[in-house]
C-alpha cells in the first residue's frame, strides 16, 4: 500500500496505468522467453497472397481500346 502511494506521488495518476501496462508486458515477454512459449508473438507483416502456379503477372497482357 505504501509503495502504491509513493508511486502515485512520484509518477502521478496519469502515468501509472501506462507504467502498469509496460510492466505487465515485460513480465509476459520474460515468461515467454524463459518457457520458450510464443503464443503472445504476432507476425510483424502479413505476406501478400501468391498468384496461382499456372499464371504469372508478366504473362498477361492488357489491351486498351482507344476509340
Amino acid at each position: 500500500m505504501i509503495v502504491l502511494i509513493i508511486a502515485l506521488i512520484i509518477f502521478g495518476p496519469k502515468r501509472l496505468p501506462e507504467l502498469g501496462r509496460s510492466l505487465g508486458k515485460g513480465i509476459r515477454e520474460f515468461r515467454g522467453s524463459i518457457s520458450g512459449d510464443s503464443q503472445d508473438e504476432r507476425p510483424e507483416a502479413i505476406e501478400p497472397p501468391q498468384p496461382p502456379a499456372g499464371k504469372n503477372a508478366e504473362d498477361e497482357s492488357v489491351v486498351h481500346d482507344r476509340s
